[in-house]
């Protein structure tokens, strides 16, 4: 992938974004829809309305980068409705990015009170 780092942190926009936005337009969705600083070395994550397509910008130190993907089929979102800016770790946009999306998390294992 083209994160070194595991300990970055993931911006996901929570509105459908017109993908022909490159550089500069989703440079203002960050800094002015997320109220982040796209210079501290976050990436931010940009979906568009189907949910077919993601983007991500980041700055590397030297410059811009967008990286796109563009699912043949399936969605990466599938309904916008409950879905709002958030922020997330390196794991959870590697699952995005496959198209899982985490609904509910639930506890695997129980533990059971003693002298039951």
């Amino acid at each position: 992938m083209f994160f070194p780092d595991a300990h970055l942190r993931v911006w996901l926009y929570g509105e459908p974004v017109d993908m022909r936005k490159s550089f500069d337009g989703l440079y203002a969705l960050a800094r002015n829809g997320l109220k982040q600083d796209p210079l501290q070395g976050a990436l931010f994550a940009f979906v568009n309305r189907r949910g077919t397509q993601i983007k991500v910008l980041y700055f590397d130190r030297s410059g811009w980068c967008v990286w796109a993907k563009r699912l043949e089929a399936g969605r990466f979102i599938g309904d916008w409705r409950g879905l709002r800016h958030r922020e997330m770790d390196c794991t959870g946009l590697k699952l995005l990015l496959e198209g899982i999306e985490i609904k509910r998390q639930r506890k695997r294992y129980r533990v059971m009170p003693q002298g039951t």
